[in-house]
This record gives C-alpha cells, structure tokens and sequence, in this order.
C-alpha cells in the first residue's frame, strides 16, 4: 500500500514568502521548482501532477514535501554536505604563526609568504598568504612612525588642538610653513604607440634638472584658503618676509600662528614678535609635524600638481604652483581634521595576540 503524502497547508506569511521567491530576479535557480511545487501541493495538487508540471520525478517531489513539512521554509534547501576533507588543519596554521616569532633566514631581513612555505617544506605559499590574510599580516608592507620625545607633548598638542576647535574671538589661526627644495625637473613626455593598436600617454625616466624653489604657505583653518610666497631659500630672513606679508594681508587683526620647531622659526631673542604684538606663534611639539594642517595641503599640492609634470625652469615651476593655489582656494574648505590614537608595538607582540 502506498505511502501518504505529507499534507502540506500554508500559513499567509509561508505563502506570501513563496512568492516573493518566485518573483525575485535573484532567486536561485534550484529554489524555483521548489517553491511552485509547494504552492501546488497546498492547492491540493497530488505528487504526481506536481511532478509532471515540473518535469521531475514523483520521488523529488515527495521528498521536498517531506522535508517542508518537517522544517517548513527551512526544509526547502539543501541538507548538509561533508564536503572535502580539509587539506590544512588548524596546527598548521599554529606553525606559520609560531615561525613568524623566530628570525628569518640567514641574508633575508623579514619573512614572506614564499619564505616561510620553504621553511615549512608541507605548507604551500598559498596557504601561507591565506593565513595572513586571515591574521591581518603584512610583512613586506612599509610601516613608519614618529614619536614625539618632547617632555611638553600634551600641553603644546592641547593647545594648538584647541586652536582649531575653539579659535580666540576676533582672531584667525594659520598655519604656517615652508617646504622646500621644490625641484624643476624636465621631463620627455608623450604618446606611445604599442604593438596593439593602443596609445598611452607618459613620461621618460631620464629627466633634467633646472634649479629648484621653496614655497612658504599659510593656511586658514577656517576657511582653508592659502596664501603662498616664493623663495630661493629658507633662512630667517625669508620667513620674516612672508610674514610681513601674511600680516599685511590682515591688517590690525589677531593672528595666531601654528609652527614647527625650526630653528629659523624660533630665535632667542625676537625682535620680530615684539614689533608685532598681534601676532602669537605656537610651535608644534618635537616630532609632532602631523599636528600642522599646512601639512596636509603640501601633500595636495604635490599629488595635484607637481608629481609626475614637467618645468623647463624654476619660473614655469612657481607659475605652475600659483595656478594650483589660484585654483584650489576658489573651491576652498576647511579640513576635517582628526588624529588616531597609534601605539607602538613589535612584530612578535602582535603575532602573539593574533594568536590569543
């Protein structure tokens, strides 16, 4: 005698779910069938007639009508696989982690992925680079930093930080700074046709040098536009004059100036502050540069504007620039300026605790 088939009765929102599947362009391809059959069923339709519309077996249909009845939407998918035995067993990856702690090999300064699946001789490189990857490891990247020694690092970053947010009333903070050896290289630059058919635009790597430049740059952090100035150097004379014309572009008003710790910037005894009583320097601390906005705009200007041009003379270079700041401060705004907190650690500190 034949087995009954499982009673499939739908509640609204199973239904409704059903199909929405049916109408989703996203659906996958193997759900389809199954849910048109279980819409079907709770019309009242038998296993067979189901399985003739779709084509299949009656013994397909019966199954999914089973496991639907047992699971409900659920059931509708696929059962679990074993799948492959994985090839890489957690001790493996205990190993790769264990010999990132230990020296690397005699002549090489840092381990990589093809190192290290050497050593290991049964690890492949793959797995290797799978691993750190997974540990967020980069071994070959580049990592700099800078810590400020200087005994006064909270007090001076306090204040210039307080500049920003909260600027005196009345007053304006700039930024200030130079940077220098600005150098006017010539390149040849071009098309290139390839075998192909394509053409790209470049430039050769040989180049040739026609002097160079130093740019001094003010910036306003409230309204992030630049005033600049061209020099041959960068000595305390240089400085005094930009900052003649940085005062004399705002007359009779309280400047606040945020500096580095150059020595042309911060003489014994100033003569130059004293004539200006409305002018107070701040200096960022020792090792702190990234505390100076103007920082970041020198940064723009080299991406912008400067890497990768051509100059046939330090005159085109400074045209070149004043074109840049010309541009830039039409569309100025002021930086969303925020500093992380980074700590400090060595290498076998940070596999330890990927490892923890």
């Amino acid at each position: 005698m034949p087995r009954k088939a499982a009673e499939i009765v739908l509640t609204p929102e199973e239904k409704s779910e059903l199909q929405r599947r049916l109408r989703a362009g996203r659906t996958e391809k193997r759900m389809v069938p199954r849910c048109q059959s279980m819409l079907w069923c709770a019309e009242g339709k038998s296993t067979g007639e189901v399985a003739r519309m779709l084509q299949v077996r009656p013994s397909t249909v019966s199954q999914w009508r089973g496991r639907f009845a047992k699971k409900r939407l659920a059931g509708l998918g696929d059962l679990p696989r074993s799948g492959r035995k994985a090839h890489y067993q957690p001790e493996h990856e205990e190993r790769i982690l264990k010999l990132l702690e230990e020296a690397p090999p005699p002549g090489f300064v840092r381990w990589n992925g093809r190192l290290v699946a050497a050593a290991l001789e049964d690890i492949s490189a793959d797995q290797v680079w799978r691993v750190m990857r997974k540990h967020n490891l980069h071994l070959e990247r580049r990592q700099s930093w800078c810590v400020s020694t200087d005994p006064e690092f909270t007090r001076k970053a306090a204040e210039i930080t307080a500049l920003y947010l909260h600027p005196p009333e009345n007053a304006l903070v700039l930024c200030v700074d130079e940077k220098p050896s600005i150098q006017a290289l010539e390149r040849a630059q071009g098309y290139i046709r390839l075998p192909n058919g394509k053409a790209v635009s470049g430039f050769a790597h040989d180049y040739k040098r026609h002097g160079t430049t130093t740019l001094f740059a003010a910036l306003d952090v409230a309204k992030g536009l630049l005033q600049a100035g061209h020099y041959q150097r960068r000595r305390r004379r240089e400085f005094l004059d930009f900052m003649n014309e940085v005062v004399a572009q705002h007359p009779g008003q309280e400047l606040h100036i945020v500096l580095d710790n150059l020595s042309t910037h911060k003489p014994k005894q100033d003569r130059w502050l004293r004539q200006h009583p409305q002018v107070h320097f701040h200096f960022t601390p020792t090792h702190a540069s990234w505390l100076n906005q103007v920082e970041i705009w020198f940064s723009i200007l080299s991406r912008q504007a400067l890497r990768g041009a051509s100059f046939t003379s330090t005159a085109q270079l400074r045209e070149a620039m004043d074109a840049f700041i010309k541009a830039y401060n039409k569309d100025a705004a002021p930086f969303e300026w925020t500093k992380a907190a980074v700590t400090q650690q060595p290498l076998r500190s940070n596999i330890a605790h990927f490892r923890n």
